[in-house]
């Protein structure tokens, strides 16, 4: 992910005489790494990010949280600027919690995702630097939605972001399955994420992993992960 301050420019008053937005249209350089990912499975969907942020070459944080519970059924990772996807989170998070106020229901997926296209178009002109996943379970099935900046959101069977996609792709393009279950699909999720951590400097400083059903959302602990890891051989 993005710090503010791993912009480059060569404009002459920089950060933060010009919106930071304005200074990477105009430049376009940008340094930062990320990956995230999220499937579709048999019973559920499957959610993934690593957790180093960088500021330039330096890394700027080994903590960094890239996945979000937004609902029992639905959860959001993260990829881009810290402080717009911290915000649209919340936005995200505030506006579930509402609807299902109102309603008595969740907010389906797509629902989600639409809400959250919106928000972004709207902005298309000074956007949100960030690139999203919203995944989850729903009356319809279960379903992973990719976002842009401009607002546009996609429906797939998988999807990566991140300077770390290229190896995760690799990945899943080879092992995933349509009628995989969950379980299976976090393990695919954890070697994508760890190869992708093996060459990209970017990423890295450990995994977060969870698992969107009808029984609701969890993420795995660290030994959940390492257990895995161990036995898939990619300590």
């Amino acid at each position: 992910m993005l710090s503010a301050f791993s912009v480059t420019t060569n404009i002459k008053y920089s950060y933060p005489y010009y919106p930071l937005h304005f200074v990477i249209l105009m430049t376009g350089e940008t340094k930062t790494g990320t990956t995230t990912l999220a499937m579709v499975c048999k019973d559920g969907a499957v959610a993934g990010a690593e957790r180093r942020a960088t500021m330039g070459t330096m890394i700027a944080h080994k903590t960094t949280k890239k996945m979000f519970k937004i609902d029992d059924n639905l959860c959001l990772t993260t990829a881009g600027l810290v402080g717009d996807a911290q915000t649209l989170t919340r936005w995200l998070s505030v506006e579930a919690s509402l609807y299902k106020m109102r309603k008595g229901a969740p907010m389906s997926v797509k629902a989600a995702s639409t809400l959250m296209a919106n928000i972004l178009n709207n902005n298309r002109y000074f956007p949100y630097w960030v690139q999203l996943l919203i995944c989850g379970v729903d009356l319809e099935g279960n379903h992973v939605y990719s976002l842009d900046a401009a607002g546009g959101a996609i429906p797939d069977k998988y999807v990566v972001t991140g300077s770390g996609s290229p190896y995760a792709y690799g990945v899943l393009e080879d092992q995933y399955k349509d009628d995989m279950t969950t379980n299976d699909g976090v393990d695919l999720a954890i070697r994508a994420l760890t190869m992708a951590m093996r060459r990209d400097a970017a990423c890295g400083d450990g995994i977060d992993v969870s698992i969107i059903t009808k029984k609701g959302y969890r993420q795995l602990t660290d030994d959940e992960i390492k257990k895995r890891k161990e036995k898939m051989g990619l300590s």
